[in-house]
């Protein structure tokens, strides 16, 4: 018998709202009580405040933890806010470890104390030892919660081994091979354990290309690793070769998922965490500090133009084509940042190559220059009635294209060295440098030429 198909999150989200607006909360509770934590935690996304708050007072306790963790930072704040103790402390039970280390540390640290408290002595150092890393780090995605064995004994002992423990941890696809000093050597697929000879030892069917991850590599890092050798879960070890945890493909997700909005939002100046109802005030809050940078560089823009007042005054036609050089030069500029920036994320781009892609970019610029250059030329000239002017801007439009290719290859290299993140800050100052370099070349040829 076929599956039903799977609700669109869309007409979820209008059910849903349907619901509360005709005040049927027992129906609206039946109904989270067939959803999965993650499509709970995009109906609270999706929300507004009040309606978020009823439908977090319909979730079952025991789901609490596993939603939490599947919402954005912001989201996730203001929930934890409107809970008292106890109920934080119930959420963060049968958590994993790696989500546990997650959540733990977005709580009060009166409730994080209590948390530590309540463990046993083995779960709380294993606890702390995630939490010493970097949260976009390996070790601070990795759970501790392996399986291991050694190398010299037969796949019969193993197999009785894990009769013995009666489970294995959540997405096991491979035990660790590790000498007696918890030193990593390899890995044993639980498809060969069941394949082979129980007779033959783990040594002799070991598999031993399965690199471990350093859990200081960055999370970006561990998900490329995940990606070129399609892997399910990998071994993490410390500077010494121990096997401290493993990484499953599920918290790699997460990380691809977060890199992705973290590229998209931040090209407006945003978080990826941002809460899109989130108060008013501390909205306000956030986007006053891009939208006074804004400011700040079109005011720059602003003054190149106020130099060329003159010119501007003798020659109306060059105030209604200006917009036309800056537009194109920031589209242009642009479309080479965005490649840069995605190359700078997957590892792709470094100082080492990026002597080609700047004349990849640079050529790519003239080309495009000389295109729209000879079009838009057409257009004014035709418009105008002025041969002159068709000239200059197509002059201004190939200096503006090119500049703008050479700025968007090298702008997120720059700002990387200074430790600045390319997707926030770069699409701003781009503008005002193609804005600038637009306005200057074709006002100040027309200053030369025209005027």
């Amino acid at each position: 018998m076929s599956q039903p198909a799977e609700t669109p999150p869309h007409d979820r989200l209008e059910q849903f709202q349907e619901i509360l607006d005709s005040g049927a909360l027992r129906r609206a509770g039946r109904l989270l009580k067939t959803l999965a934590p993650g499509e709970i935690a995009h109906l609270l996304e999706s929300l507004p405040q009040t309606e978020r708050e009823i439908l977090w007072g319909l979730v079952d306790e025991t789901q609490d933890g596993e939603i939490l963790l599947d919402v954005t930072d912001d989201v996730r704040d203001d929930l934890i806010r409107r809970m008292d103790a106890d109920e934080i402390l119930a959420a963060t039970d049968n958590l994993d470890l790696d989500d546990l280390a997650d959540l733990i540390q977005d709580l009060p640290s009166t409730i994080t104390r209590e948390i530590l408290d309540s463990l046993d002595s083995q779960r709380r150092k294993r606890l702390e030892s995630v939490l010493s890393y970097p949260e976009d780090t390996a070790g601070g995605l990795m759970n501790t919660d392996t399986v291991t064995v050694r190398p010299e004994v037969t796949l019969d002992v193993v197999l009785r081994y894990l009769r013995r423990l009666g489970h294995v941890p959540k997405d096991t696809d491979l035990l660790f091979v590790v000498n007696r000093n918890d030193e990593y050597l390899g890995v044993l697929r639980l498809s060969d354990l069941v394949t082979h000879d129980p007779e033959e030892t783990v040594a002799e069917v070991m598999v031993l290309d399965v690199k471990p991850i350093p859990a200081k590599t960055p999370a970006n890092e561990v998900a490329r690793r995940f990606e070129r050798h399609d892997l399910l879960s990998a071994p993490v070890v410390d500077d010494q070769g121990h096997l401290l945890g493993r990484i499953t493909v599920d918290d790699v997700v997460d990380v691809i998922r977060e890199e992705g909005e973290h590229q998209f939002m931040g090209q407006a100046g945003l978080s990826e965490d941002e809460d899109m109802f989130a108060p008013v005030l501390s909205s306000t809050r956030r986007r006053a500090v891009w939208l006074g940078i804004n400011l700040l560089t079109a005011l720059l823009a602003s003054w190149v133009i106020g130099q060329f007042e003159d010119t501007l005054q003798k020659v109306v036609a060059l105030a209604v084509l200006m917009p036309i050089v800056a537009s194109m030069g920031g589209i242009a500029g642009t479309q080479t940042l965005t490649i840069a920036i995605r190359g700078i994320a997957l590892g792709q781009l470094s100082h080492k190559n990026a002597r080609a892609l700047i004349i990849k970019e640079l050529a790519v610029g003239a080309l495009n220059g000389l295109l729209w250059a000879s079009v838009v030329a057409l257009i004014a000239g035709l418009w105008f009635d002025s041969l002159p002017l068709a000239v200059l801007i197509a002059a201004a439009i190939i200096i503006n294209l090119v500049f703008a290719a050479l700025t968007g290859a090298l702008l997120p290299l720059l700002l990387e060295r200074m430790g600045i993140d390319p997707a926030l800050a770069g699409g701003v100052l781009l503008t005002t440098v193609t804005d600038v370099v637009g306005f200057f070349a074709f006002l100040g040829l027309a200053s030369l030429f025209l005027v």
